[in-house]
């Protein structure tokens, strides 16, 4: 979609003539494009004074509390960055839908504001960016999805932020050998939606079992068990000696609490989406504490690192009262990832969509502050392979402490490559 500049018509003749004389024309691909004031190509979702853009969030689903995080976050940014002067002199908008994850929603929210903006710094959902990941590659919008399954790599416009599913599962397995006795001969339980989320997840620990010498007992479950009793009692009958966990908060609960009260008091790693600082105000509270680990790409909110503290003491102030947890950390993140991306192409030039996805792709050391540097140059691997491990804590703000700062875990490159990425 062009944008049209009534005001300018004697600026709009002297640069059609301008294209006669040197023979430059606008694309025939559907992502035409033309030059602003300052010379900047523009093209959807950009004009002389906005750039917009999109956020497909849940507020009134499941992960509606993380939504609003990160929505939030994400509006911090773009008012700071605002009164910081804009994105190549324009101010930046964020167009807000809710799509209560229901695919088809977000499908429908996606149509109605696809022509209007130039990237998508938030996208929540696996099954939601399965459903629009062909339309996204089609408009060339950056995607920044709030999802971390390893079969959204491979899109030139859809960049999983951090580590993948499979890579944290390594550095759980990788942690509970070093740190949990686990050896060679031992089994490991491993809880896990069906679907992209816990397949993935599982690729991982089934990988990283086989290298240690070790097997993986799975037990899959739907988003709506939440009772975690007869997979606790396999678990138990199976011999586990530690249970891994890819699934939401609500079954990490169930397992910790059901399982301490069985008597299987094991050590349980779960990916970052299966913690939530409501946990630890629940019964499992003290279960989870003496039990529970988080591996996670990004640190915790109550981590001393400069940029999380200065941004946690941002959000406090502009929404006092309001919860901070890893949703307002992962979006203030990708907010500013974004914002770099925008900046790169502004100074190329061009903020048409393929122009600023060619600036994405052209950072190899994106460095916010706020947890380890991504490379986003290969298309193929993740961004990062490097994980903290985390542990709970009721006092802490966000319900979470590091409990070991972002490093590699062996094999996980060894992993990468051996799938081509």
């Amino acid at each position: 979609m062009n944008v049209t500049h009534p005001t300018r018509i004697l600026l709009a003749s002297a640069l059609s003539a301008l294209l006669l004389a040197t023979g430059c024309s606008s694309k025939a691909d559907g992502k035409s494009t033309e030059d602003g004031a300052d010379g900047v190509k523009s093209g959807p979702g950009v004009t002389d004074k906005t750039v917009r853009l999109g956020a497909l969030t849940d507020l009134t689903g499941p992960y509606a509390t993380l939504g609003k995080s990160i929505v939030q976050a994400q509006q911090m940014w773009a008012d700071e960055t605002n009164a910081d002067g804009g994105i190549c002199g324009r101010k930046v908008e964020i167009v807000v839908e809710d799509h209560g994850y229901d695919v088809q929603k977000a499908v429908t929210a996606y149509a109605d504001i696809s022509a209007d903006v130039v990237a998508l710094p938030q996208v929540i959902g696996s099954p939601v960016v399965a459903a629009l990941i062909d339309d996204i590659e089609r408009d060339s919008m950056l995607t920044f999805p709030q999802a971390w399954a390893a079969s959204l790599l491979g899109k030139d416009s859809v960049q999983v932020l951090g580590t993948t599913y499979d890579v944290d599962m390594i550095a759980a397995v990788d942690f509970l050998a070093r740190t949990k006795g686990l050896k060679k001969g031992d089994k490991i339980g491993h809880v896990y939606f069906e679907g992209d989320y816990g397949a993935n997840a599982l690729e991982g620990s089934t990988w990283a079992a086989e290298r240690a010498g070790m097997t993986v007992t799975g037990q899959k479950i739907k988003a709506t068990d939440t009772d975690l009793t007869a997979q606790v009692s396999a678990l138990r009958a199976a011999g586990v000696k530690a249970v891994l966990v890819s699934a939401g908060p609500a079954q990490t609960a169930s397992l910790a609490g059901v399982a301490a009260a069985r008597g299987l008091r094991v050590p349980i790693v779960s990916s970052a989406p299966g913690f939530a600082p409501q946990l630890m105000k629940t019964p499992a509270a003290k279960a989870l504490e003496a039990m529970l680990h988080v591996v996670s790409a990004a640190p915790a909110v109550s981590s001393d690192l400069p940029g999380v503290k200065g941004m946690v003491a941002a959000y406090q102030k502009k929404y006092p009262g309001a919860l901070v947890d890893s949703g307002v950390l992962s979006g203030y993140n990708a907010a500013q990832l974004m914002g770099a991306d925008l900046k790169k192409a502004c100074a190329a030039g061009s903020l048409a969509r393929e122009d600023v996805v060619k600036a994405h792709r052209s950072q190899k050391n994106a460095d916010t502050g706020l947890g380890t540097p991504q490379d986003f140059s290969d298309v193929n691997s993740p961004a990062s392979l490097a994980t903290y491990v985390l542990r709970p804590d009721s006092k802490a703000l966000g319900g979470l402490v590091i409990a070991e700062d972002a490093h590699e875990a062996p094999g996980a490159e060894e992993y990468v490559a051996s799938l081509g990425g």
